[in-house]
């Protein structure tokens, strides 16, 4: 990709054009019709826009626009890795490559991850052998096969008694799981301007079996249903959804497609927390828990309301709630809704100590505790801690760092245990 199709901005950023430019223009027109019809990764300003906590890739016809997240003084050298290993981590994803072929996608967007993680699924598939499955048909044929339409015989074969409208089934490999698969291979094709890629998009699409176009939405992957036969499919079948729910094209110039690949920064950090201590903090008797939902207020309909908090450490009947906040806290002062939301964690998760942790270029944890309820001038035992753990651009470092400021500081654990 050529530095003029590369725009590099960080979350919250604002991105202005010249309008008097006709290929700024185009990308300017781009993203303000994708703004109309689609949920918004950005807000509209005078001749541009501005981006929130949602990172990742928007590709506006031949422009890839990357938003990066933004926790401290690093460049975009060091954060673009950075949020590829925190969606590999994540994901699951293992990139099977070279260390030189690794540095390169490194190097490039998380749009090409993605396009070369789809490849790399697809090519494993067509080796393996493509699944077969059974699928109900029916037409004309010149042979009596399945079972007979007797009103659709009347109406199209009165005429061609040589012909018989059936209903049957088909054993082969044209079903849904390879029209979704073939959608998105062909998607890649039109959308990637990689260049060591196009010839393994090509040789794909002539090995792949074509299929019949469908339509794409939510409910298509939901009806898929897993087993021990099509297991290998999943991962695949994951990265198809990603890219084709994400897929916009431009039905009036055909131009200015948009393929947004962005992710919820809050989201990712808190995952990406959640994951690390679930790995390691296993083998020390702590049990790790993510979203466990409580009931805390019903209305006399009968609705209810619920609260979630990010993660739950729990070990010998003692629980910590941690809650993820990917934000800078200027003077070391947590907002008073979230203080007053860790306090509600007390009550209903019986916890020992509440802790909001955040990115930091520096170690740091600071205690803090709410008075009491009815005396203001005594602290109760209710305890909710600011907890900065510091970044690091080596990601190996950085879940170290993770694992041993939680261990050491908040459980207790020594780091040699």
């Amino acid at each position: 990709m050529s530095s003029s199709n590369l725009i590099v901005v960080f979350e919250h950023e604002r991105l202005t054009f010249d309008l008097n430019k006709k290929e700024e223009r185009n990308i300017h027109e781009g993203l303000e019709k994708y703004y109309g019809n689609y949920s918004p990764f950005f807000r509209l300003i005078r001749n541009g826009v501005q981006f929130n906590q949602h990172v990742g890739v928007l590709k506006v016809g031949n422009t890839t626009i990357e938003v990066l997240p933004k926790a401290d003084t690093k460049g975009e050298e060091v954060w673009r890795p950075l949020l590829i290993d925190m969606i590999k981590t994540i994901w699951g994803f293992n990139v099977k490559t070279s260390g030189s072929a690794d540095l390169k996608l490194k190097s490039n967007s998380i749009l090409n991850l993605y396009f070369e993680l789809f490849v790399k699924e697809l090519e494993f598939l067509l080796h393996r052998g493509l699944i077969k499955k059974y699928n109900k048909k029916e037409g004309n044929l010149y042979a009596l096969k399945g079972s007979l339409q007797f009103s659709k015989q009347i109406s199209q074969n009165l005429t061609h008694q040589e012909r018989f409208y059936v209903k049957y089934s088909n054993y082969d490999v044209n079903h849904k799981m390879h029209s979704i698969l073939y959608k998105a291979l062909k998607m890649i094709y039109q959308v990637n301007d990689k260049i060591d890629l196009k010839s393994r998009i090509g040789n794909l699409l002539l090995n792949f079996p074509e299929m019949n176009d469908i339509k794409i939405s939510e409910s298509t992957f939901d009806k898929i249903v897993y087993d021990r036969k099509n297991q290998h499919y999943e991962k695949a079948l994951q990265i198809a959804k990603l890219l084709l729910l994400n897929y916009h094209p431009d039905v009036s110039k055909g131009k200015n497609h948009v393929l947004a690949l962005m992710f919820d920064m809050n989201m990712l950090w808190e995952q990406f927390v959640y994951i690390i201590l679930k790995r390691d903090l296993k083998k020390h008797g702590v049990n790790v828990r993510a979203q466990v939902s409580k009931k805390i207020w019903q209305s006399e309909s009968g609705t209810k309301s619920k609260m979630k908090p990010d993660i739950i450490l729990e070990k010998n009947n003692i629980a910590i709630v941690l809650d993820t906040k990917w934000k800078n806290l200027y003077g070391d002062k947590p907002s008073p809704e979230d203080l007053r939301q860790m306090y509600t964690y007390h009550q209903y998760y019986n916890a020992v100590k509440t802790v909001l942790v955040y990115p930091g270029e520096e170690e740091k944890l600071i205690s803090g505790s709410y008075f009491k309820v009815g005396n203001q001038d005594l602290l109760s035992d209710h305890m909710c801690s600011i907890a900065y753990i510091r970044t690091n651009e080596n990601i190996k470092e950085w879940r170290k760092n993770i694992n041993s400021f939680v261990k050491t500081k908040l459980l207790n654990i020594s780091i040699d245990q």
